[in-house]
């Protein structure tokens, strides 16, 4: 085998919205408020193997603006990614599909939802970058606290 037919790959097969969805529960009088609502964003994500080397990636972002306790819209974009991966070690799989892949379709979820917001009705909303090793990284630590405040029967 040549070196090149052992050389790591990660490749972008195929992006696309798996879901996506926009409720604005007060209209037509939410548009008669003036104050600014709330902004509240959740990131998710979830990747699993489809077999020869491919890895499904989907993105959740939810954005949630609230003025008191109304809600003024929700949105939600499933932002997927079919990624081809090959000649990685195993203990590299984890970070490629939590960290590198939510990279990659991160600008297009945060497209879909300023887009998708608009259309509404309502301002564009632009999502701040995100550091998906740092979040990576939290949640491995809170697992790993979580793993060792588990007591161990004593036999």
């Amino acid at each position: 085998m040549s070196q090149e037919e052992n050389s790591p790959v990660f490749a972008i097969e195929k992006l696309y919205v798996k879901d996506l969805s926009v409720e604005v529960p007060h209209a037509p009088e939410i548009f008669l408020q003036r104050e600014t609502p709330e902004l509240d964003v959740q990131l998710r994500s979830e990747g699993k193997g489809l077999g020869d080397g491919l890895y499904d990636v989907v993105l959740t972002v939810t954005v949630t603006a609230k003025l008191e306790d109304k809600t003024v819209f929700l949105a939600e974009v499933g932002q997927g990614g079919v990624f081809r991966i090959l000649n990685v070690p195993e203990e590299n799989m984890e970070p490629l599909l939590a960290i590198a892949a939510p990279n990659v379709l991160f600008p297009y979820a945060r497209e879909v939802v300023s887009t998708c917001v608009a259309h509404a009705g309502f301002a564009p909303v632009v999502l701040q970058p995100v550091n998906f090793e740092a979040l990576y990284l939290s949640r491995k630590a809170e697992e790993q606290a979580a793993a060792g405040n588990q007591e161990v029967p004593i036999q």
